[in-house]
């Protein structure tokens, strides 16, 4: 990847849904050469998608908090196939630290919010867990 390749995926990632023709204009290449760049970046998976961000406020589920998990020994594989499965996880990341998971929590309430802390910090291979209430988001 190369300077033109990150100045593009920034552009993309202000506004996805950018023209190929403004993309072009804006990094001053040839829109050919836009079309093949973004085909090279989603073949070899750069790319994987393109999505909609919606205000927060705008989404039915209002709860949103981030919860740091530490893992009993090696279970991280089963605790990750645990939490794929909870409605209340809409992210999960793998890290390095004292945290080996880190997992986005939505809910629509904070009755509904509590039942799934309960319910997440029941799984087995669970040592440690964390979890901090997202107050606002801050436009980058």
């Amino acid at each position: 990847m190369d300077e033109t390749d990150r100045r593009l995926i920034g552009l993309l990632r202000a506004d996805a849904r950018t023209s190929v023709a403004a993309l072009a204009k804006e990094l001053d290449v040839a829109r050919g050469t836009v079309q093949n760049r973004l085909a090279r970046l989603e073949a070899d998976g750069t790319i994987v998608g393109y999505t909609v961000r919606l205000k927060p406020d705008v989404e039915d589920q209002r709860v949103r908090a981030l919860m740091t998990i530490a893992v009993e020994g090696n279970q991280l594989d089963d605790v990750l196939k645990s939490l794929r499965g909870d409605p209340a996880i809409s992210t999960l990341h793998s890290t390095n630290g004292r945290w080996d998971i880190v997992a986005e929590l939505r809910a629509d309430s904070l009755e509904s919010f509590d039942r799934a802390l309960a319910r997440i910090r029941r799984l087995g291979g669970i040592s440690q867990s964390e979890t901090s209430l997202l107050l606002s988001t801050l436009k980058f």
